[in-house]
């Protein structure tokens, strides 16, 4: 919250100096917000798209939450910073100073006063990767009323799918105004997923032939679990073939967090090291002693490097299903062809449900199950093989929203004032 504030100090003015020095009148602006990292992702390839079909739109970038500022610059936006809160004053100063074309918002944040001054200004407003959950807080009677005329100003609204459609539309979107453009996270996880170079140092150093657990954005309630059941898996491994070993990715990689897996690890007599320790130690040729060799459990002590680490998996597990927080993406490993385990508190994930159907993932509710789970895929290549195609062909089937979400801006920025 502090942060939060400090932060909007002085904000409109920044804002209105930084469009002094690069704002062309002349030029169409396309402004998109995105309140964190997770819709950040979403707007992103959108925002790229529109860079290299039309370098001539400017482009500007708002967020709300403090975590999302690192991330805010990979949008590539012409200016970038906070979005104010939701007052006539300042809803006035970022569109005097912006002067956008189309106003862009990402998922579900639609801010009622910005969107009011907006409409009154002509300026169309879209909402792209639109998703309202059955649950969601949006759908409650006091919401409804806040922001129905929100949602009924919207000039066009991409959904994810029929049914956050159809929820879009009971918040108040007009039916003439609403399509179906997909989640626009499927064609970023499988971008990057076709990007990711096999022969880079981090992944050439760790590869090997013993069969690999990645697990990605943890949280001790997820390795209360998964720990023991990984330890349970090695101990009932054949010893003439090589036992599986672990790559975890806490959520919040800090000494804190970091200790006590280490200790874990080698209190239960597996071998254990972290990435940073493991990435200086011999290559494969050089030494028996390698990390693909001589380590049970890599303890990944970075952020950034998650993604291509999920290249090295047999499995996955996605950290989140057993935390408050919600369930972290479930389609990054399932872009790879990577079979996916999670616990049992997915419902707010719409991916996690079409992994689920695909059979492209197994939902585990308790240690005993993801054992069960982890010998399945583990014991069996085939049938690991068969729910890692699945994954990938989820993945691959939702591929297009960013194109269909592109025209749906470009029809905005050339519609008649």
């Amino acid at each position: 919250m502090w942060r939060s504030f400090a932060a909007r100090r002085g904000l409109t003015a920044r804002v209105a100096a930084a469009a002094h020095r690069v704002r062309t009148p002349s030029r169409p602006l396309v402004w998109m917000h995105a309140p964190s990292v997770g819709e950040g992702l979403q707007a992103r390839p959108v925002a790229h798209a529109l860079r290299t079909r039309h370098p001539e739109v400017q482009l500007a970038y708002t967020f709300f939450s403090p975590s999302a500022e690192p991330f805010a610059p990979t949008i590539g936006a012409d200016i970038t910073d906070y979005l104010p809160f939701d007052s006539a004053r300042d809803a006035d100063a970022m569109l005097d100073a912006l002067q956008p074309t189309v106003l862009v918002f990402v998922k579900l944040d639609v801010w009622p006063t910005l969107v009011a001054r907006a409409a009154a200004r002509n300026i169309p407003v879209a909402l792209l990767s639109g998703t309202v959950a059955p649950r969601s807080g949006r759908r409650g009677l006091l919401s409804r009323l806040l922001l129905r005329d929100a949602y009924a100003a919207l000039q066009g609204v991409g959904a994810i799918d029929a049914g956050h459609a159809e929820r879009l539309r009971e918040l108040g979107v007009r039916p003439a105004v609403l399509e179906i453009t997909g989640d626009t996270r499927f064609d970023q996880v499988w971008a990057k997923a076709e990007r990711v170079d096999r022969a880079q140092p981090l992944l050439q150093q760790l590869a090997g032939g013993r069969p690999t657990l990645v697990a990605g954005s943890t949280w001790p309630a997820d390795e209360a679990v998964l720990l023991p059941a990984f330890a349970a898996l090695v101990a009932s491994w054949p010893h003439d073939t090589p036992a599986p070993r672990l790559i975890i990715a806490p959520h919040e990689p800090t000494a804190a967090h970091l200790a006590p897996l280490l200790d874990w690890a080698r209190q239960g007599g597996l071998r254990a090291v972290t990435l940073s320790d493991a990435q200086t130690m011999p290559s494969a040729n050089a030494s028996e002693d390698t990390v693909q060799s001589g380590h049970d459990v890599i303890v990944v002590d970075r952020v950034g490097v998650l993604g291509d680490l999920y290249a090295l998996a047999d499995v996955a597990y996605v950290g989140g299903g057993f935390h408050a927080a919600g369930l972290h993406s479930v389609i990054e490993p399932a872009a790879f062809g990577v079979p996916v385990l999670f616990g049992p508190r997915h419902d707010m994930s719409r991916e996690a449900g079409l992994l689920l159907a695909a059979g492209g993932a197994v939902v585990a509710h308790d240690r005993t199950a993801l054992i069960a789970a982890l010998h399945q895929w583990f014991d069996h290549a085939d049938v690991r093989a068969a729910a890692g195609h699945a994954a990938r062909d989820l993945v691959a089937r939702e591929l297009g929203a960013t194109e269909r979400s592109v025209q749906l801006v470009q029809r905005l920025l050339h519609a008649p004032r």
